[in-house]
């Protein structure tokens, strides 16, 4: 099987990444095992991991705004919240808001581990045949998975919202400082781990369910560079990543420090790497434009 990238980066240009059959050699889970149970035209299931950390504030009318989205548009869906450590009321507003709301619940720990850590978690107990993880500030609404969705019923393996490909809609646009460092940062990721994707940092990512499943047991880093180890993993195991555009809109009371972050994402991308070497070779590499 060969593995991909894709990006809606201006019309006809497709980027494409081929990385051969995978670590062991067997089959990775793919569109053949989605055709049976999608047969019947309905949307299988769907689990929605939200990381939560000190979100006491805002927290409530996102799980809402999902909560009603989700009812409305699956027949089967769970929304799993990850405590992440939290030394405020965030662990409460979920219990509360469970109560009244079926399909919701809440995983909690101490002490705080990381973003990552808090992805993988909730991720690994996920259930259901599509799995997405959603920053607790909706910067992405959380209807922008429709555009997701579209490409993983389309044969994609992984879905990943974009902030930087063509269609991509800032609404809000983060200070300008900020979204220097994270053009740098993805550019270096380009070159060292990730090639053929523009933004690897948006909050907003789908996947099929064995394939959130086989990636996310093998990373390891707990923290907010834990994009960049989910997608060099994808790649190098085979799978076809699409980037896709949605709207997105920069919200206040971000966790991410720029000095200090900064330091540790360059950190990340060095260890991931050398982490992951013998994983996959990348090999067969091209362009098509």
């Amino acid at each position: 099987m060969r593995g991909r990238v894709e990006s809606n980066r201006g019309t006809g240009r497709e980027f494409h990444r081929s990385h051969g059959d995978g670590a062991e050699g067997g089959r990775k889970p793919h569109l053949a095992d989605r055709s049976a149970s999608w047969s019947g035209g309905g949307l299988p299931g769907i689990s929605v991991v939200v990381p939560a950390y000190n979100e006491e504030q805002r927290l409530e009318a996102s799980l809402v705004r999902i909560w009603n989205y989700l009812t409305r548009r699956f027949s089967a869906f769970e929304l799993i919240v990850v405590d992440d450590g939290s030394t405020d009321a965030t662990a409460q507003v979920v219990e509360e808001f469970a109560a009244g709301h079926p399909s919701v619940a809440l995983i909690a720990y101490q002490p705080n581990r990381g973003k990552g850590y808090a992805v993988r978690t909730g991720i690994l107990r996920a259930s259901y045949e599509l799995m997405l993880f959603s920053d607790a500030d909706l910067a992405t609404p959380i209807e922008e998975v429709e555009a997701l969705l579209e490409r993983i019923v389309a044969g994609a393996d992984v879905a990943i919202g974009s902030r930087m490909v063509a269609g991509s809609q800032l609404k809000v646009r983060q200070p300008w400082y900020r979204e220097l460092a994270g053009r740098s940062f993805n550019r270096l990721a380009q070159r060292m781990a990730t090639p053929g994707i523009v933004d690897t940092q948006c909050g907003f990512k789908l996947f099929f369910g064995p394939v959130a499943r086989d990636v996310f047991s093998r990373m390891s880093e707990d923290g907010f560079g834990f994009d960049i180890e989910v997608l060099l993993l994808a790649l190098r195991l085979g799978y076809e990543v699409a980037e896709v555009p949605v709207e997105w809109r920069h919200c206040e009371g971000s966790k991410v420090r720029l000095l200090r972050d900064s330091a540790r994402m360059f950190s990340t991308l060095v260890r991931v790497r050398k982490r992951h070497h013998a994983v996959r070779s990348l090999k067969n590499e091209c362009v098509r434009v």
